[in-house]
């Protein structure tokens, strides 16, 4: 019982440390993909506009 007692302060710290870390990662993950999907929607309506132009070039 005596080494359950030593070793169980740094288990639990060690799951806390686990937990922080898988948050951070997933954020960082998350936040990742919503910046390519907003790059990849500027670029689409990027491209848009341009084909408009071509297409209306008096609409300037």
């Amino acid at each position: 019982m005596a080494y359950v007692e030593v070793l169980l302060p740094t288990i639990v710290v060690a799951l806390i440390f686990w937990f922080v870390m898988r948050a951070v990662f997933r954020v960082d993950r998350n936040e990742r993909r919503a910046e390519a999907e907003a790059d990849a929607q500027r670029e689409a309506m990027q491209k848009a506009a341009e084909n408009h132009e071509k297409e209306n070039p008096s609409a300037n």
